[in-house]
């Protein structure tokens, strides 16, 4: 039984994760595995004052995510609970932004030798050529099927030799040559998983979603709905300057070759009138003109006809 004092500790522990939920719903969840304490030191004293870096054990904090649930059913505590196991903590950004954090983060990373038994997080190759290496050991390099040759005293590879794989563990003769060669292959940090953000988690991969991607789906979004519109013929917001510019183009059509005019019509039925004179401001378009004669009016007057075909207005719509 857990004498008064470790209950109390406890109690301390779930309303400080059950506040922070409450108060300050915006958190990464973190990976720490492998992450030494002097790396976790370093980044909670770049954090303070900014973000508060919480973890314990998952027994603990899924009993204190319960407790939280039962009181804030709004706060989505249960899909933080969900979302917790393995080597994990969180980060709630009280004063921050997460992609501040998130920079903090990828300042602090250290490198580790490979050690027996480990699984690999990377793919690791040995180059091509010296070694430094003297002859007496190449034992280590025959044990591991290596190809070598000796030359100006030294072992030399003779190929490229990939030593770990991602999700292999590391041999016993691999880390012995590894460390002779002076070779940390591993990184370490905390690596983010998840985001606890108004309610809900998501993956860490929407934070990388940039503003530029963002109003570029926006805009595809807008003209996507505009096609939609003008296809089934039902006027929307987004349709509307498309509906007004053709029917404005109809309109230019029927009073081309009719005695009325208006303000917005007169630019055109004077480049209908004399073609001719325009052809200095688009010297691109007139060049075919120069070569076939009157072809480039005719085609012209041919695309227009098609363009009117095909974006014809119903203004029975509008009416």
């Amino acid at each position: 039984m857990p004498n008064a004092e470790k209950l109390a500790k406890k109690g301390l522990y779930f309303e400080k994760l059950i506040d922070l939920c409450v108060n300050s719903p915006n958190a990464l969840l973190v990976g720490v595995d492998h992450v030494a304490s002097k790396q976790m030191q370093d980044i909670r004293i770049e954090l303070r004052g900014h973000a508060i870096v919480l973890m314990g054990k998952n027994t603990m904090i899924r009993k204190a995510l319960d407790i939280g649930h039962e009181r804030h059913p709004e706060a989505g505590m249960d899909k933080l609970r969900a979302a917790t196991n393995g080597n994990m903590g969180f980060i709630f950004a009280t004063n921050c932004t997460l992609d501040h954090i998130r920079e903090v983060l990828s300042k602090y990373i250290k490198t580790q030798a490979a050690k027996v038994g480990q699984v690999a997080v990377v793919d690791w190759f040995i180059p091509s050529g010296p070694t430094g290496m003297d002859p007496s050991q190449t034992n280590f390099f025959q044990a591991l099927n290596i190809g070598t040759k000796i030359v100006k005293g030294q072992i030399e590879l003779v190929s490229d030799f990939q030593i770990l794989k991602i999700g292999e563990k590391v041999s016993a003769s691999g880390a012995v040559l590894l460390a002779k060669l002076g070779i940390k292959p591993f990184e370490y940090q905390m690596q983010v998983q998840q985001v606890y953000q108004d309610a809900t988690v998501f993956s860490a991969a929407v934070l990388d979603i940039s503003d530029a991607v963002l109003i570029q789906k926006f805009i595809a979004g807008v003209a996507n709905m505009a096609a939609f519109s003008r296809e089934v013929g039902i006027p929307t917001e987004a349709g509307l300057p498309h509906a007004f510019g053709n029917a404005f183009r109809n309109v230019a059509a029927l009073v081309a070759d009719i005695d009325f005019t208006f303000k917005e019509v007169e630019e055109v039925k004077k480049f209908l009138a004399d073609p001719s004179a325009y052809a200095s401001a688009n010297p691109v378009a007139a060049a075919p003109a120069a070569g076939g004669g009157g072809a480039a009016p005719a085609a012209a007057k041919a695309a227009a006809v098609e363009e009117e075909e095909e974006e014809d207005v119903d203004f029975d719509l509008f009416g």
